[in-house]
């Protein structure tokens, strides 16, 4: 469990499902917690919900807290950094989720020496089941990082890399679920085609993905592998894999996180 009381600056989905995954795994107790957002509307929502404190003053969140987590819009996280950076002064843990915005840029932002981690982690940490990658800013010390990853890991999976590889993760696991969405949503449109109702197919395309990302996640098995068990000789398997193949899907969706992690790059530049 954290000793330092933490705000969340934003409480859209990111930052009320970081808040969530932390309260639900005992890392914090309500008491601990402020977040901080214009909306008031969400403000109430997120005060109904979770139980926590909850303020409009970015400034009042940071007075609280050891540890702020910016979950801001990366096109207001300048104005934002300006009005807090005073607040944040070497003493609190800054850990910045958003997108595409470098370790430079924010610790421009605020007084040498300022401790800050850049996390990236995905839409499905709303259900308790994503995965995120951080990097340590010049000054983050290793305990910094032992309590991010904490907080990280109360809502799915974190791995610390480099900060120059957080465009791929963005490219990757950021972008990734509507790659699997679209690709459940066509699965489910090929059981239509075959006859089956639209209920029926949604259910096993869902059901299908999720089982088998439960059963290569649990087995430890080469994904290789796990598809060739799948995949008689002469049988119905083989002959969908062929089509796949023949349309050259795993350069597609090679070439997506690819230039899904080119665009976040061009973001990072200020490029728009």
């Amino acid at each position: 469990m954290l000793k330092e009381k933490i705000a969340v600056i934003g409480a859209g989905k990111i930052g009320s499902a970081i808040v969530r995954g932390a309260l639900q795994a005992g890392l914090v107790q309500k008491h601990q917690v402020i977040a901080s957002d214009l909306s008031e509307p969400l403000r109430d929502s997120v005060a109904k919900e979770l139980q926590i404190k909850v303020t409009p003053s970015n400034v009042e969140a940071c007075e609280f807290a050891e540890i702020v987590i910016l979950a801001v819009k990366p096109q207001v996280v300048d104005p934002v950094l300006k009005e807090i950076a005073e607040k944040i002064g070497r003493t609190k843990l800054l850990v910045s989720v958003a997108a595409g915005v470098p370790l430079s840029r924010i610790e421009g932002h605020l007084i040498q020496g300022a401790r800050v981690v850049r996390v990236m982690p995905n839409t499905p940490c709303v259900v308790a089941a994503g995965a995120s990658c951080y990097a340590p800013g010049a000054h983050a010390t290793p305990a910094d990082l032992e309590k991010v990853s904490a907080i990280l890991r109360s809502f799915g999976i974190a791995l610390p890399v480099e900060e120059k590889y957080l465009d791929a993760v963005t490219g990757l696991s950021g972008s990734g679920p509507a790659y699997v969405f679209l690709f459940m949503e066509a699965l489910a449109d090929g059981g239509v085609q075959a006859g089956l109702s639209r209920d029926v197919a949604l259910k096993l395309a869902l059901q299908t993905v999720y089982g088998s990302a439960k059963l290569a996640l649990e087995s430890g098995k080469h994904l290789g592998q796990l598809k060739d068990e799948v995949t008689s000789p002469g049988g119905t398997t083989i002959a969908g894999l062929y089509v796949l193949e023949k349309a050259g899907i795993r350069g597609t969706i090679m070439e997506a996180v690819l230039e899904a992690t080119r665009r976040s790059q061009a973001l990072g530049r200020g490029e728009s």
